[in-house]
């Protein structure tokens, strides 16, 4: 590939940015990190990046530092010169943030926005926001591509009989129905009332369920109480097997818990975020071919809208280049 390529990571996304830098066929830019006594730390990259387009990939998701990392490493290689500096930024952190739901709130998602292109960014890569409309916070062009290019061809392979795919809530309704209409499945959709962030009250399904193997989509999982009770409603309801399919794992709190003692068979994910244990119930699809294809698209000025055309995927899970 382009000597004027160069690939650089956080500590946060090393393991995938490895496998992304493989797939382009390229070593990863080596990036010292100093860390001071109290925590504080300070990254430099260890070769010459002046004239480089420098892809930096680093998910945001919590502790802070990480963003804050990814802060420095834009900063860094705007001061030494690089020629573009594209933030690929697998999860993008706080996009649940992106609208003020409530007073006095804030707007992360845009804040962080502007944070990204204060400090040099030229350019963002994310999968699945939370919020389509976050792409509006940023005044830098935005690839958010989608991790149906993984999920579609996973589904088809293994060949489900009887197949139903189902939201676990009004809002992820798009999503699902998405999947639904290009593999020609049943939707379910379910309808919760939440009375405080991260605890589930009520929840009940709309649709046929009974008899039939049902895949819950969704974006994020984060402690996993909706997708564990609509998987139980679900198997209540008659399913033959339920299993829930999410691009971000956040599986913060007791999330590995409920996963394993719920009605779930499989969660299917991706590594946008690293796991924090293994589970037998998870199976991850790597990103890594599909950001190196983009990064691809991007250095080449090619078109990568035959990522986000099912059709041209359906049959086949190759993102070769």
């Amino acid at each position: 590939m382009s000597l004027n390529v160069k690939i650089a990571s956080g500590r946060a996304s090393k393991v995938l940015a490895e496998k992304i830098a493989k797939a382009y066929n390229q070593e990863l830019v080596n990036v010292e990190m100093l860390v001071f006594s109290d925590g504080e730390f300070q990254p430099a990259y260890c070769e010459n990046l002046r004239g480089s387009d420098v892809f930096i990939i680093q998910s945001t998701f919590p502790p802070a530092d990480n963003l804050l990392e990814l802060l420095y490493l834009i900063d860094a290689a705007r001061r030494a010169s690089a020629n573009r500096i594209i933030a690929v930024i697998p999860y993008f952190g706080v996009a649940r943030q992106d609208r003020k739901d409530k007073p006095r709130v804030s707007i992360g998602a845009k804040l962080v926005a502007n944070l990204l292109t204060v400090a040099g960014a030229d350019r963002i890569i994310t999968m699945d926001l939370h919020a389509d409309q976050i792409q509006g916070f940023f005044d830098v062009p935005v690839d958010n591509v989608y991790a149906s290019r993984l999920f579609l061809p996973y589904l088809r392979q293994r060949n489900f009989e009887d197949l139903c795919l189902a939201s676990p809530d009004t809002g992820g309704t798009r999503r699902a129905a998405s999947y639904a209409k290009y593999l020609g499945v049943d939707l379910a959709i379910g309808f919760k009332q939440r009375p405080r962030a991260n605890e589930v009250g009520t929840l009940q399904i709309i649709g046929d369920v009974k008899d039939k193997n049902v895949v819950i989509v969704d974006d994020i999982i984060d402690t996993a109480g909706t997708i564990c009770k609509a998987a139980n409603t679900i198997k209540s309801l008659g399913a033959k097997s339920v299993r829930a399919m999410c691009v971000h794992p956040v599986l913060s709190g007791n999330a590995y818990e409920n996963i394993e003692a719920s009605s779930l068979e499989e969660l299917i994910t991706t590594d946008t975020i690293p796991l924090k244990r293994h589970s037998d119930k998870v199976t991850v699809l790597s990103t890594d071919k599909l950001f190196a294809k983009v990064i691809n698209g991007v250095i080449s000025n090619n078109s990568i809208s035959s990522l986000f055309d099912y059709k041209e995927f359906m049959n086949s899970n190759n993102i070769e280049f």
